[in-house]
């Protein structure tokens, strides 16, 4: 009797992942799921947090997929690694902050790391070539396989026939002529076979929550290097980005205002670490100051927070101030005037 083979799946959430795990264990293939946590991929956590974004799903869809699937899923957090790939990539950005080739060579390295740890065979990725403009086209797919180590144990199911077959392949551990020769941006070679396994629900076709892929929310991340003097983020920084209006008067300090309850009860959390602020003579939203504003700074950001509040059209706002060590104050203000605020103080 031949031994059973072991494969590990990147799952990143997407239905391309889920598909091409499902293809391998449909040839008797014992698979499992790995997840890497860079915190750059916290869709569902938005999702839960904004009150325009009820209607969608608060699942990690990593673990929800690994659900669907019947598979164990090993959710691997490599935060601190990963700082690297982003702050140095090799090979570049893609459109905004996303080192997407990179970040692939990254992740299958440490797949290939793990199977050597645990005893498994290959390693499945739902790649498709030509669907990603920078990690998956026919001249990068190789630099991913050969820059990560994994060479050969590399298997694509959803694209195998486009690509030399690989070592599970010429040993018979799967059957090529089972696999798939998907290619290009369109999505309905995946949805079929979809509908074949019996998936009705899966994550948006394209999968991908990483907000480095954002325009938005790369040009914030940009901000906050230029602001500090330096590349590096925590886990924090990660998740205060995805929230809020973020305004920068000056160089040294940055306002961040809640632009709904949501995002207001999230903002709570941080409270204790941050300067922060609210109108105490009328109803307005929580403000956070990063940075280390002068007293003269507090003053503008206390006339910004007023803008936002009910009292924007009031003569005198009063703000209350709670620094971290100190006691809460209230300053009264004047609301700063919309045409107040230059373009440019939007990050």
């Amino acid at each position: 009797m031949s031994k059973q083979r072991k494969a590990v799946a990147l799952i990143s959430g997407g239905l391309d992942s889920m598909l091409a795990a499902k293809a391998v264990m449909e040839q008797d293939v014992h698979v499992e799921g790995i997840n890497f946590f860079t915190g750059f991929c916290v869709e569902g956590h938005t999702h839960a947090i904004r009150q325009k974004d009820k209607a969608k799903p608060k699942r990690n869809n990593s673990l929800w997929v690994a659900e669907q699937l019947g598979i164990k899923l090993h959710i691997v957090d490599i935060i601190e690694e990963y700082k690297d790939v982003l702050i140095n990539p090799k090979h570049g950005y893609g459109a905004n902050m996303n080192p997407c080739l990179d970040c692939k060579i990254f992740m299958v390295n440490k797949a290939k790391q793990w199977i050597q740890e645990n005893g498994f065979d290959f390693i499945i990725t739902g790649e498709v070539m030509g669907q990603r403009p920078m990690s998956q086209r026919k001249d990068t797919m190789p630099i991913v396989a050969a820059e990560s180590g994994a060479d050969d144990l590399l298997l694509r199911p959803l694209c195998a026939k486009n690509l030399p077959p690989t070592l599970p392949e010429r040993e018979g551990w799967v059957d090529r002529e089972k696999l798939f020769d998907f290619s290009g941006r369109t999505r309905k070679p995946q949805m079929a076979l979809a509908k074949q396994y019996g998936f009705d629900d899966y994550a948006q076709p394209a999968g991908g929550c990483c907000f480095l892929t954002d325009e938005k929310y790369s040009k914030k991340l940009v901000d906050l290097w230029q602001a500090r003097g330096r590349k590096d983020y925590d886990l924090d920084d990660v998740m205060l980005l995805k929230v809020g209006r973020h305004i920068r008067p000056q160089q040294n300090f940055k306002v961040i205002v809640a632009r709904e309850d949501g995002e207001a009860r999230f903002m709570q959390g941080y409270k204790k670490d941050f300067i922060n602020m609210n109108c105490a003579s009328h109803r307005g939203p929580l403000v956070l100051v990063d940075g280390a504003p002068t007293e003269e700074d507090l003053q503008l950001a206390g006339r910004i927070t007023a803008r936002y509040g009910q009292g924007r059209d009031a003569d005198v706002v009063g703000i209350a101030i709670r620094e971290p060590g100190k006691e809460e104050r209230v300053i009264q203000v004047k609301p700063i005037a919309a045409d107040e605020i230059p373009q440019e103080w939007f990050v």
